[in-house]
C-alpha cells in the first residue's frame, strides 16, 4: 500500500470516531438513547456528555446545556 492511501485511510480513521465528518454528523437515532434526549456516535464529540452504550460499540451521548467548550461549536454554522 503506498503512503497517499495509508494517510488517507489514518486521517479517517481519526475523524470518525470522533463524530466529526465533513458536512457534520447528527449521529444515529436508537429508541433507547433518544428516550433519554441523547443520540449514538462512535464516541462522543465535544460539547456532547457521555450516558450509556449503544449496541456495544456506538455511545449514547446527549448534548451539554451549561458549560460548552469551544470546539463544541459546528464550524459551518454562523
Amino acid at each position: 500500500m503506498n503512503l497517499c492511501v495509508s494517510a488517507l485511510l489514518l486521517f479517517l480513521a481519526i475523524l470518525l470516531p470522533s463524530g466529526r465528518g465533513m458536512f457534520g454528523n447528527d449521529g444515529v437515532k436508537v429508541r433507547t438513547c433518544t428516550s433519554q434526549n441523547a443520540v449514538c456516535f462512535l464516541g462522543c464529540p465535544p460539547g456532547y456528555t457521555w450516558i450509556a452504550f449503544c449496541h456495544n460499540i456506538l455511545s449514547c451521548c446527549r448534548n451539554m446545556t451549561k458549560f460548552q467548550p469551544p470546539q463544541a461549536k459546528d464550524p459551518w454554522s454562523k
